[in-house]
This record gives structure tokens, C-alpha cells and sequence, in this order.
């Protein structure tokens, strides 16, 4: 490739199914930025989900699903400080919302939310019967092309390539 071929920026396309094709990811990284700071705000402002104990408390959650989890250690670990793992998992939500929506580290905040909705599959809904009715496996399915993909468009990853590229340009 000549200097010029490296300068110069792709056009972009001009009929409507590579331009739809372009932004595809666009709407599943709204749906699931927003999703996450949503979730995670939530649990960081419910007194009661941020409980050791009682009704809608976080540790009585991972007691209750404790012996229908498939991995029950995951379970126990997080039982033996349940306030601090809702924070740690809210602030995570909060954190990998944010990522996404702005498109910062993208594919580093799609693997922590495909490892957030891995983890509650494991746990939380494993149980559920059948399978497609629990959402924590649909979830990590839609973090996986965003893992995959990253955020090429309207994001800040692509405006830090972009302001690297001029500079080394």
C-alpha cells in the first residue's frame, strides 16, 4: 500500500444495505449499555437487595439458588460477603453499561458483561426450565458478536484510532 492508500479514509458506502450493514451492532450496544446501567443502578440504590438477609436481599437469593446452581462454589463464594459481591456486581453492571454505551474498551466491557451473564446463568438461572425462558444465557449470546465485532462506529475506541492514526500518519 502507497502512503496515500493508508491516508486516505474508506468511503462510506453508499446504498442502504452496506450502510444498514455498517451500524449493525449499533442497536444490540445501546440495548445492552443501557440494560446494564439500569441493572446495576438499581441493585446500588435498593437498600433491600443490598442485604445480607431478608426479602429480596441478595443473600437470600444465593441461598435459595445455592443447591440448583451448577457451580455451587460460585454460590458459596459470593455468600461469604453477599453485600459486597451486590456491590461488586452492581458497580461491574454500572461499569460495563457505561463502556458499551460510550464505546470505550469495547470488547473489554463486552467480556465483563458476557462474564456477568455467564456467571448468573451458572448460578441464578440455571435452574429455570426450560432454558430459553431464563434471560442470563440470552444475554451472554448477544455480548458475543460485541466481544467479537468491538465498537467500530459511534464510539470513543474508534475516535482514539482515528486521532492515532493521524498522528502517525
Amino acid at each position: 500500500m502507497t502512503r496515500t492508500e493508508l491516508q486516505a479514509p474508506a468511503a462510506p458506502p453508499a446504498d442502504p444495505r452496506s450502510r444498514a450493514a455498517r451500524y449493525a451492532l449499533l442497536p444490540l450496544r445501546v440495548f445492552l449499555g443501557v440494560t446494564f446501567v439500569y441493572a446495576g443502578l438499581d441493585k446500588l440504590f435498593d437498600p433491600a437487595f443490598l442485604s445480607a438477609s431478608g426479602d429480596g436481599s441478595i443473600g437470600n437469593l444465593m441461598r435459595g439458588v445455592r443447591d440448583t446452581s451448577a457451580v455451587p462454589g460460585l454460590v458459596d463464594l459470593a455468600l461469604r460477603s453477599p453485600v459486597g459481591f451486590a456491590v461488586l456486581l452492581a458497580v461491574g453492571e454500572l461499569l460495563v453499561g457505561l463502556g458499551t454505551l460510550a464505546g470505550l474498551f469495547a470488547r473489554v466491557a463486552a467480556a465483563g458483561g458476557a462474564l456477568i451473564s455467564l456467571s448468573l446463568w451458572l448460578t441464578v438461572s440455571w435452574q429455570v426450565t426450560p432454558y430459553y425462558y431464563g434471560n442470563d444465557l440470552v444475554y451472554l449470546m448477544a455480548w458475543l458478536p460485541l466481544l467479537l465485532a468491538g465498537a467500530a462506529y459511534w464510539s470513543l475506541d474508534s475516535l482514539l484510532r482515528a486521532r492515532r492514526s493521524r498522528r502517525t500518519a
